[in-house]
């Protein structure tokens, strides 16, 4: 297939992957996902081409080279900006740059960026164009199925279409539509009907595209289900609240026989992150150094489902442990769990 090329077909394809989420990817808690999972793709936090191209670019941009691979997602509306903020991904080594046209907020909309974006197709076709003239990674596009009122396969169906003809090729559909005014972020991801259907027609629509789908999946079974329309699943909370689902995504949608590690080896595999993150930032003090908690944060729902789960995320966010700075909390979170620590 066209779209399965270059990183992509190097790391097998986007058949699963753990969506963009603001405070959440960021590059500790796309560790901590790595741990479970080696094939799934995994996406930074939205950046803004203002940030890139007027503030902290390692800051933004650094990452640990076992996360690949890895994906920056990018939000902005300026062609030239996101021409040049694509090639600082690349120069960094994402294998990949996510445009954001389905982001409700309206902080965002003030930029003139995310899913208020979706009324302004050829704008979007531009910033795609100059992208991709910009850089030889895979340049993608992640989209709502409609805005407001707009309920018409037709237009989501057009704007694709209109975006391909720019030369994306890739497109993760998020099935639901935003509501850019009255709602939250958070109610947009709940109270918008989704429309699965809509994905998968624009796989039959575009049969040569590889489309994506998110929003509201939370089993295999669904995930089974999606992939029988579609080429690929994109997670968002389910992966963050109950990122051990994730453990049988390699031997199940890779063909990676390898085993995988069990829940005690992941939170093992941590601390010597955690002990070289320390090396390099310092112990929280005031004015700088590394909190543990910006780590052990992102691991709370690795014990999900489990007896004495609540003790195990208990023990990594008491605070008076946390101020100590010492990656051996996990260790004290884990002897929690027996026997699962055994």
């Amino acid at each position: 297939m066209d779209f399965n090329k270059d990183n992509a077909a190097r790391y097998k394809g986007r058949r699963l992957s753990v969506a963009p989420m603001m405070d959440w990817t960021d590059r500790h808690c796309r560790m901590f996902h790595r741990q479970i999972t080696r094939h799934t793709w995994l996406y930074t936090e939205m950046v803004t081409t203002g940030a890139l191209l007027h503030g902290d670019v390692p800051r933004h941009l650094d990452f640990n080279a076992e996360e690949h691979p890895v994906a920056l997602q990018l939000g902005g509306s300026e062609p030239a900006d996101l021409a040049k903020s694509a090639k600082l991904g690349e120069q960094w080594g994402y294998d990949e740059v996510n445009l954001n046209c389905g982001c409700p907020s309206e902080r965002v909309q003030k930029g003139a960026f995310g899913a208020c974006l979706m009324n302004e197709t050829s704008l979007v076709a531009d910033c795609v164009k100059a992208m991709r003239d910009a850089v030889s990674i895979d340049v993608t596009v992640k989209h709502r199925i409609g805005i407001d009122d707009i309920t018409s396969y037709d237009f989501v169906r057009d704007f694709v279409g209109t975006i391909a003809d720019a030369g994306c090729n890739t497109f993760i559909v998020h099935a639901r539509n935003a509501i850019l005014k009255g709602l939250s972020p958070k109610e947009n991801r709940e109270i918008p009907p989704l429309r699965y259907e809509f994905a998968y027609q624009l796989k039959k629509d575009f049969p040569a595209l590889e489309i994506i789908i998110n929003g509201g999946t939370k089993t295999l079974a669904e995930i089974d289900t999606h992939l029988q329309h579609v080429d690929g699943v994109m997670l968002g909370r389910e992966a963050y609240h109950n990122p051990f689902l994730m453990s049988t995504f390699d031997a199940r949608y890779y063909g990676d026989d390898s085993t995988p590690k069990t829940r005690a080896e992941v939170v093992q595999a941590m601390i010597p992150y955690i002990h070289a993150q320390l090396q390099l930032h310092g112990k929280s003090e005031k004015g700088g150094g590394l909190k543990v908690n910006t780590i052990t944060r992102h691991m709370l729902g690795l014990m999900a489902g489990l007896p004495n789960a609540r003790g195990f995320r208990q023990t990594l966010s008491d605070s008076k442990k946390l101020a100590l700075g010492d990656p051996d909390l996990l260790l004290q979170a884990l002897a929690r769990m027996q026997p699962l620590a055994a």
